[in-house]
């Protein structure tokens, strides 16, 4: 009797799993595995603790269904595994590879330790359209601009496959830690209880926010994605991040619908590169490990940030006194997510406006997003930030109130998350300060906060201090 392990890891799904796909039709008994590392080379974030509960337990429910039992066990990876695999007499172990720097020098170890005491191992790419290492220029090199990156992706990308698991294998019973007792769930105060409102986390979750995104808004992505007070994205980062559904299978419906005559090809091929987008987030991680901490850009090792923990604290209640601003924030407080749109924004004030490091932002959308993936975070402060590889210019600063006043022009977004400020009127409600006396039915500086800063003077100081960056 052949018995292999399925080590989950970024892929809690049972559909379109190449590594668990391939272990049941070889095996004739199978060990589901997830480990929750007890010292993980990278942290989990906060919120997607949250979401890891919820998806751990649809995936034990979707392995049920078909005979399998899921097991849950804490601790050193290698140690685990080494242990089930003497234990259960275990002769192949298969997982989906991961891309962070840490996890690809964990997985290197562990492959090495496990073929050593005889125990095959056998990886596959279940993240991602193209790996890292297969896009390169004419000259060998890695791409540093998206759009000859995703210019190439689409001339070399593969067909997609999505297997199919047509034989499950027996289940090899085993005891198993209790989900609830990792209390991944907040408590005292339950800052999380709101996201179940918005979020279902699982395959099926998946599958149905996917359908719902193709039927209801992929006509109008590519006009209505910047405008925050509209349901027009996806929002299926977290989904694609814990691997509940795959990259392909998004791929393969947008080229299904874009096969129907009244398809907007505009819109499906935005939302295309919005997926190449976390592909050259990946492919950048994979050829400067060093992206979540150090500048891309070196001249920018010497960018003078200011630390001011009052100016901070602020940006994270969601209480600059700029709206747009402090609506995004909050909804990220509430929902555990923000539109992208408006993460430009709070990004650009809390780099550009009050000069505070983009690693302190990255660290806190990290521990605040149920979507927060390394590459795409730490790629995107950058990208804002002017340090990154294709980055914004370093002039190139959102000015809070346009943003709203173009993107939010009504107030609904604003209105729905900073409700103090649901009686401004329109003309007023990005920037409330200028409003004539007896305009605004609230006081400023008391229901809501005045601007944290004046933009145009804090824009003038961001422009002198990057032109430090010029100086030998």
């Amino acid at each position: 009797m052949s018995k292999a392990l399925h080590w989950f890891r970024q892929d809690l799904r049972l559909r379109d799993n190449p590594a668990l796909t391939a272990a049941c039709e070889k095996h004739t008994s199978l060990l589901p595995l997830y480990i929750k590392e007890t010292q993980p080379a990278l942290p989990m974030g906060a919120a997607q603790c949250w979401w890891l509960h919820h998806s751990l337990d649809a995936l034990s429910q979707g392995l049920h269904a078909h005979g399998l039992t899921l097991c849950l066990r804490q601790g050193d990876p290698l140690a685990v595994l080494l242990q089930l695999c003497e234990a259960q007499q275990i002769d192949t172990v298969y997982w989906n590879r991961c891309y962070e720097p840490l996890h690809i020098a964990r997985d290197k170890h562990i492959k090495a330790a496990l073929l050593a005491k005889g125990i095959n191992v056998h990886s596959f790419n279940g993240s991602l359209l193209n790996e890292p290492w297969t896009i390169s220029t004419q000259n060998g090199q890695y791409y540093k601009v998206f759009t000859p990156y995703w210019r190439q992706c689409l001339s070399q990308m593969p067909e997609p496959r999505l297997p199919d698991i047509t034989h499950w294998p027996d289940n090899l019973p085993l005891a198993s830690d209790a989900l609830p007792d990792w209390q991944l769930l907040p408590h005292k105060p339950d800052w999380a209880a709101g996201f179940s409102k918005y979020w279902q986390p699982g395959e099926q979750g998946a599958g149905d926010r996917l359908a719902r995104f193709i039927s209801k808004q992929l006509q109008d992505y590519a006009d209505e994605r910047d405008i925050p007070g509209r349901d027009a994205t996806s929002k299926l980062s977290p989904h694609l991040h814990f691997g509940e559904i795959s990259p392909w299978r998004l791929w393969q419906a947008i080229q299904e619908a874009k096969r129907n005559p009244a398809c907007h090809l505009r819109s499906a091929d935005r939302f295309l590169a919005e997926l190449g987008w976390r592909e050259f987030s990946h492919h950048l991680l994979y050829h400067f490990p060093g992206l979540p901490e150090q500048n891309f850009r070196p001249e920018f090792n010497a960018f003078p940030w200011q630390h001011d923990e009052e100016a901070l604290s602020r940006w994270q209640r969601g209480l600059t006194g700029y709206p747009i601003v402090d609506a995004g924030m909050r909804e990220l407080w509430h929902s555990g997510y923000m539109h992208n749109r408006v993460r430009m924004i709070v990004a650009s004030f809390l780099i550009k406006d009050l000069l505070i490091d983009w690693r302190v932002g990255a660290s806190w959308f990290w521990d605040t997003l149920l979507d927060a993936d390394l590459a795409n975070n730490a790629a995107s402060w950058q990208w804002v930030a002017g340090s990154g590889a294709d980055a914004a210019p370093y002039f190139r600063i959102f000015n809070p109130v346009l943003q709203g006043e173009k993107f939010d022009p009504s107030g609904e977004y604003v209105k729905k998350w900073v409700p103090e400020l649901a009686s401004v009127n329109s003309k007023w409600i990005h920037k409330p300060w200028e409003a004539p006396a007896g305009a605004l039915a609230i006081t400023l500086g008391k229901e809501y906060p005045r601007p944290l800063v004046d933009h145009q003077e804090a824009r003038a100081f961001a422009l002198l201090s990057y032109q430090t960056l010029k100086s030998p």
